[in-house]
């Protein structure tokens, strides 16, 4: 992060969107399995978070980060995302005077070409919109949370998901 900002000047945006995630659950995830979901899903991400605050322009900055509420059958992974959730959320009321927003987005099924054919149509089936979301989709939301206009919204846990979380 100080490399980068001595090279190219303050940081205005940080967009965490790396992850670790294997599939296991409460009887079959190990303990080493659990501490790497930790390490990268929430201690390298709560570490950048810091080390961005530390070097934000006196013009504030924009924290986005990408979540997901999988959990079962992916327990880890989804534990390690519910801790990134309200680190960022903590971030945006601890950083927001100096003018930092903070926010966590859930983009939902996003087709990223990991699906075959039936996961594809079997999850458009349950997405209001009828179809599954894409990378642009996504990259719309966050350039708008990280712009000027978009850091008034702060302190959110965002489902962009095309309204497949409300089917219920």
């Amino acid at each position: 992060m100080r490399t980068v900002a001595k090279d190219r000047g303050p940081i205005e945006a940080l967009i965490l969107s790396h992850a670790h995630g294997v599939e296991s659950g409460i009887l079959d995830t190990t303990a080493e399995s659990l501490d790497l979901h930790l390490a990268v899903n929430v201690r390298a991400s709560m570490l950048l978070i810091a080390e961005f605050a530390r070097q934000v322009p006196s013009t504030g900055g924009a924290i986005v980060a990408m979540t997901s509420d999988h959990a079962t059958g992916n327990l880890p992974y989804g534990a390690s995302k519910g801790a990134l959730d309200r680190i960022v959320i903590s971030a945006a009321r601890e950083l927001g005077p100096s003018g930092v927003s903070a926010n966590v987005v859930n983009p939902g099924p996003i087709d990223t070409g990991w699906m075959d054919d039936e996961t594809r149509n079997s999850v458009a089936e349950y997405t209001p919109l009828g179809r599954l979301g894409t990378p642009r989709d996504i990259g719309g939301v966050v350039s708008f949370l990280v712009s000027q206009e978009g850091r008034w919204v702060s302190g959110q846990l965002l489902q962009t998901d095309g309204a497949y979380s409300a089917r219920y």
